[in-house]
């Protein structure tokens, strides 16, 4: 039966039940995933920087708090007459020696080191004494191998 009073207001062509289309579902779902990977590549690039940045800050500071051996090498002073004291850094120079001891006076005044016998990486900072042979250089102005390490 219809009934002869109904208003516009009352009349409603809306269906209450929506029918969704998988090609409809599965464009959202592709946004979402878009969305949510990029948020992922963000947080790993953010996280990734932070971590890259975090050891250059410990190990400069972690380094003289590792103890090591008081002396390390040969106690062989007799072999080893040349000796040295300084601050040992990392690097040498134009490819000669792995290390150098920073000594007053300036650059002129490194002794640049290298060693067979002893780890000089572990001393890396510290204030040492070092027993060794000098050879001869084509850039270093001493250049000595070294048998015998000292912390002072």
């Amino acid at each position: 039966m219809k009934m002869i009073n109904e208003t516009p207001e009352e009349k409603n062509d809306t269906p209450v039940i929506h029918n969704l289309d998988k090609e409809e579902t599965g464009a959202m779902e592709k946004n979402k995933l878009l969305v949510l990977l990029l948020v992922v590549i963000l947080v790993g690039l953010g996280l990734g920087y932070l971590l890259n940045r975090l050891p250059k800050r410990l190990s400069s500071s972690s380094t003289s708090l590792r103890p090591v051996k008081k002396t390390a090498g040969i106690a062989d002073k007799k072999t080893f007459k040349d000796q040295a004291e300084g601050i040992l850094k990392e690097g040498g120079i134009d490819g000669e020696g792995s290390f150098h001891l920073d000594r007053p006076g300036g650059v002129s005044q490194n002794v640049y080191l290298t060693s067979t016998t002893v780890d000089l990486a572990e001393y890396v900072g510290r204030k040492i004494r070092v027993w060794g042979e000098t050879f001869g250089a084509a850039k270093a102005g001493w250049l000595m191998d070294v048998g015998l390490v000292e912390v002072l």
